[in-house]
């Protein structure tokens, strides 16, 4: 059977798409959840090009304020909620088993349960929309008092609630099956420290979603009940505080779950695409629980202006941050150099995903000292922040994964070309909608309103990102030509069409039920068919030099 053949009639042997949606095949829980997250992202691109269309002048009619206040929520809580995140779980669920050498995910069932729990989240969010008083409408962290029944009433609202809940259950559970597959399944010989590079990134997002996501469960279940009347929990200045408090404690490491995933994609397809062990690997390591342990310990930076936390602690532990982040970014400039390097699609989302994240990193340094966020806060300039490290950052960090591992996951190539022009168009695009809202923030037009009065410049620089904003939408669209045509006419890409470094490539495209049929390799490091390579390298050199 061929390769471009055997998905389709592994699928039929399984029993066809109702298998497909039970299965407790990691990676098809994997593939479940990363195609349901990409039709959330692509919701969410619609609602942006909404709010978009209604920002690019002043004074613009398109959409009624409290219709503007319904898409906004919508379009943040379904990339973060809906999109960003589960991705990464995604990405997680399919990849690190096979990554280290497992044959299958422990607690599968849990896992399967996850992925239906996230769903019916969503679905559930979704559904404001079909109520009579709307979506929900109070922003994707939905502060109190603004959230509570009196000023925000109606069903929309309260479905809002219970969807993220259900979410935040649901990737929890999928969380637990990661961690608790990394702790017991590992290969002979994958010691912590000769697990890849994605997989370390991968385990340090879902072990923060295990510690940070209870808590977003609890501030949602407390607000639901105040919705309902049954509570007075979140009361007065206190209460409002105490709401912040346990948002972003989730919040924030949050971030980082929709980052570090994503900088572990990258960091492969730079490792492989330079045909060279990824540089500083130990160092990488530390650096990325330092990532973690900080994002655990700076969620009030986003609360500078409320007088009701210590700024001074916030600022230093989010100052810190700077250490870590550093320490990668010489990491893959030493992979880079003195390697073989091959600009391939994902070599280049790779390069742009860490080139345009510095600029978010960069603008995160400014609203990390109290004095100037006072200056940035409900400013334009968060709002170019946030999408620098979400959109410009994590979101090319997923178009270098994808192009790195969709042969292991189809058996088949995407189009180098159409890659390439999908980067080029998405780097216009980006720049041009984020950019320039560093200088409407610095000018003072504030986030989260429907309209702005008429002001030099202001209409300019908004109609600029609204233009970049259908410049995005056309380089997504340019991905999903180039999904379908590498679907419908297919290369073959064979078993390790890159010459990978990592247990992934020892298998077939895609890989079998037990995701392994022949042996493993010896894992001495976290490299091992590169280890592999050198050796037989090396021994070929020996038998040239060795005497006739």
């Amino acid at each position: 059977m061929s390769v471009a053949t055997a998905p389709r009639a592994r699928l039929a042997r399984r029993g066809g798409w109702p298998e497909a949606l039970t299965s407790t095949d990691h990676k098809q829980i994997g593939l479940n959840l990363g195609a349901c997250s990409l039709f959330f992202f692509l919701l969410g691109g619609v609602f942006a090009l909404i709010l978009r269309t209604q920002l690019a002048q002043s004074n613009m009619q398109v959409l009624s304020d409290n219709s503007y206040n319904e898409i906004f929520t919508m379009h943040g809580s379904t990339m973060i909620y809906l999109f960003v995140t589960p991705m990464a779980v995604a990405m997680a669920t399919y990849l690190v088993p096979l990554q280290i050498g497992a044959v299958r995910l422990s607690a599968p069932r849990l896992s399967l349960a996850g992925f239906w729990t996230w769903l019916a989240g969503g679905l559930v969010m979704e559904s404001s929309w079909l109520t009579a008083d709307g979506a929900g409408r109070t922003g994707w962290s939905s502060y109190v008092p603004m959230s509570n029944s009196t000023n925000t009433p109606g069903v929309g609202q309260d479905l809002w609630v219970i969807g993220v809940i259900l979410v935040a259950l649901g990737l929890t559970a999928m969380s637990i099956c990661v961690t608790v597959t990394v702790a017991r399944r590992r290969a002979p010989g994958m010691a912590l420290l000769r697990m890849p590079v994605f997989t370390w990134t991968a385990l340090l997002s879902v072990l923060m979603i295990v510690a940070a996501f209870p808590m977003l469960i609890l501030a949602m279940t407390l607000l639901f009940i105040d919705r309902t009347g049954a509570g007075h929990i979140y009361t007065g200045f206190a209460g409002a505080i105490d709401y912040q408090d346990l948002f972003w404690f989730f919040g924030h490491p949050v971030v980082y779950v929709m980052f570090f995933p994503y900088l572990g994609g990258a960091a492969e397809a730079v490792a492989v695409n330079a045909h060279k062990r990824w540089f500083g690997y130990t160092a990488f390591v530390v650096s990325i629980m330092m990532f973690s342990a900080l994002s655990m310990a700076v969620w009030s930076h986003h609360m500078y202006t409320t007088g009701g936390v210590t700024n001074q602690y916030f600022a230093f532990t989010s100052t810190l941050l700077l250490v870590p982040a550093g320490i990668e970014y010489f990491d893959m400039i030493g992979t880079l150099i003195g390697g073989a390097i091959v600009l391939r699609a994902s070599m280049l989302f790779a390069l742009t995903f860490f080139l345009q994240f510095l600029v978010g990193g960069l603008s995160g340094v400014f609203v990390a000292s109290p004095v100037l966020d006072y200056h940035a806060y409900g400013t334009y300039i968060v709002v170019a922040h946030f999408h620098y490290t979400l959109f410009a950052g994590s979101i090319f960090g997923f178009f270098a994964a994808a192009y790195h591992w969709f042969p292991k996951l189809t058996g088949a190539l995407l189009r180098e070309g159409l890659g390439k022009l999908q980067l080029a168009v998405m780097v216009i695009g980006t720049n041009l909608t984020f950019f320039p809202m560093f200088f409407l923030g610095n000018d003072g037009m504030p986030r989260r309103v429907s309209r702005y009065p008429t002001h030099p410049e202001w209409g300019t620089l908004n109609l600029l990102e609204t233009i970049g904003a259908g410049i995005i939408a056309l380089g997504v669209l340019i991905f999903l030509i180039n999904v379908i045509v590498s679907l419908r006419r297919r290369i073959v890409a064979g078993d390790d069409p890159w010459l990978g470094h990592t247990l992934e490539w020892a298998t077939t495209s895609p890989p079998p039920p037990l995701n392994f049929e022949a042996p493993l390799p010896p894992v001495r490091s976290y490299a091992p068919l590169l280890d592999l390579r050198e050796q037989q390298l090396d021994r070929e050199r020996r038998l040239e030099g060795a005497p006739a």
